[in-house]
């Protein structure tokens, strides 16, 4: 039993740490005009799929950190697999020298890709892996001397990271409306969100509306003009948006027809998510020229993210550039050895236990249990896609940019954390949960929705 003085210690442990948060932390998305005035809830450790507060509860970890905590929290070897290689190697610099960890884990991914993607370049996250990724195909279109092909196609929806390049490329006017990014030449198309669809568009003619769309941009810019077209297999970010079948399929046709590259961003659906190492293939069916990744690949436990590239595309950039031929582009931790030892410690745990398999598994059970909440009032749409969900409710005008945070607000109190995206709760959890944890998940989600409900009345 703890005693007076130890809980006076741990109480002011906790209000030293909330008092530093306050006073000196930014944080992501952080409302500037609200600093020092509030802060965050404080976790303090987690296990498994939980998170545990300052004040020892414990939370279901729904969105699963940020798409990122593919095999769950606490985990023994990947601690170990970081100190190993810390006490080994803790960095050396990629411009000079290599490291057996940033090889092999190139080499294990590789493997996974689809097609001739059999080239890794490693940055730090998911921003630097599209930034990276765009630059090069700038690199690809200088050196076979088509400078003039810059305009990259996206779709509004999209969200592709927050470095300047591939901030441009995101498709949500919203969170880039105070930055000068309009210099950028980007072009949007619609997003493949079918819960809205445009004034006139049936259902059952999204695809072929997502398609003409594309093909008369690349008409009205000049497929002359145009570098690439990248895409997010599944528009995580904006709400889990799940294109029509046929849809990407059909965009990577028009692409290759008219010499545009493209990119499938794998940010959050790689390692697993859907139920295989890469979506793109496996459920989708598309082989693309470049795959970007981070997130899943070490769980979330320490930064690392990059890109996979074709021989094809590498092979001509060599062909074309002769002696100028340097990709002037990399990171201080580009290929780190700590953190690529713990992405290779993070595939081995998804192929030990089997990990990619529970998900297809268990996929039709999350999917049914969320289901079942559709038949409450609020609930306008649930969306489900290998362990990723939206379940998206019906709002008024004054209450559309706050649902979410009201129901995340009440779930929060019942254990468990939500993502919310305006009316949208977002759940995409660790790949380890079991059925009951589901089971949990869900109630909590439907009694949190009931009582936002009686909150906006």
């Amino acid at each position: 039993m703890m005693t007076l003085g130890a809980n006076m210690t741990k109480l002011n442990d906790i209000f030293t740490i909330e008092s530093a948060a306050r006073d000196h932390l930014i944080q992501p998305w952080d409302e500037i005009g609200k600093l020092g005035k509030e802060i965050r809830p404080l976790i303090t450790s987690a296990e498994n799929i939980y998170l545990i507060d300052a004040n020892g509860k414990k939370l279901i970890d729904a969105p699963a950190g940020m798409w990122c905590s593919q095999v769950g929290y606490g985990r023994k070897e990947i601690a170990q697999a970081m100190s190993d290689q810390a006490m080994l190697l803790s960095y050396n610099s990629p411009w000079y020298t290599t490291n057996s960890p940033a090889a092999l884990l190139s080499k294990k991914i590789a493997e996974f890709t689809p097609g001739d993607l059999n080239h890794v370049f490693f940055t730090s996250g998911g921003s630097t892996a599209v930034d990276s990724a765009l630059r090069l195909v700038q690199f690809y279109q200088h050196a076979r001397g088509k400078p003039e092909k810059k305009t990259i196609l996206a779709r509004y929806g999209g969200y592709h990271g927050s470095t300047h390049l591939s901030a441009a490329c995101s498709g949500d006017p919203t969170s880039k409306s105070k930055f000068n990014l309009e210099h950028e030449p980007v072009s949007f198309l619609t997003s493949p969100n079918a819960s809205q669809l445009p004034e006139g568009i049936l259902l059952n003619d999204f695809c072929d509306f997502l398609l003409q769309e594309m093909a008369d941009r690349i008409k009205q810019i000049g497929a002359e003009n145009i570098s690439v077209f990248i895409a997010e297999p599944v528009q995580a970010s904006g709400g889990v948006n799940i294109s029509p079948e046929g849809y990407l399929k059909g965009a990577i046709k028009i692409c290759r027809e008219n010499d545009i590259l493209y990119i499938s961003d794998e940010v959050v659906t790689g390692f697993g998510r859907c139920g295989s190492w890469f979506a793109s293939e496996e459920v989708f069916g598309i082989t693309p020229d470049i795959i970007t990744f981070a997130k899943g690949i070490t769980s979330g436990y320490i930064p690392l993210g990059g890109y996979a590239v074709s021989n094809k595309l590498l092979d001509e950039i060599a062909e074309n550039s002769g002696d100028d031929s340097t990709f002037a582009n990399g990171y201080t931790y580009s290929g780190h050895p700590v953190s690529c030892a713990v992405g290779l410690a993070n595939i081995k745990i998804i192929e030990d236990e089997n990990i990619l398999q529970h998900v297809r598994e268990i996929t039709p059970y999350f999917r049914e249990k969320l289901h079942e909440l559709s038949e409450m009032p609020l609930v306008k749409e649930v969306r489900t896609i290998g362990m990723l969900a939206a379940v998206e409710c019906h709002s008024r005008e004054d209450t559309a940019e706050k649902l979410g945070l009201i129901i995340d607000k009440h779930c929060v109190e019942l254990g468990m954390i939500v993502r919310p995206i305006g009316n949208i709760c977002v759940m995409s959890p660790p790949l380890i949960i079991t059925k009951g944890q589901i089971d949990d998940m869900v109630k909590i989600l439907r009694e949190g929705i009931t009582r936002a409900s009686k909150e906006i009345l």
